[in-house]
């Protein structure tokens, strides 16, 4: 995770420049759909930068949890993953 950290750092800084445009938009009362796209734009946006997390904590964590060998680790990232995935479906 730490490799890609600077990544994720610039990717979020975007996507707060583009919420910060969103709010001049709507401040200046833009057209709506257009208005409408950059909120997609944003969501698009925050779910790469989720993937990125969710892989690097695949990649490191449950890697790192399995490879311990620590039974109570291992259940306890198994649960975690479940209860992530439990609250999207929501």
């Amino acid at each position: 995770m730490a490799k890609a950290l600077p990544k994720l750092i610039s990717r979020l800084a975007r996507i707060e420049g583009q919420v910060r445009g969103v709010a001049r938009m709507v401040e200046e009362e833009r057209y709506c759909i257009d208005i409408l796209n950059q909120i997609q734009a944003i969501k698009a946006a925050l779910r790469r930068v989720e993937e990125d997390v969710l892989k690097g904590h695949a990649a490191h964590c449950v890697a790192h949890a399995i490879k311990s060998g620590d039974a109570k680790d291992q259940t306890r990232k198994f649960e975690e993953l479940v209860e992530l995935f439990g609250r999207y479906g929501k």
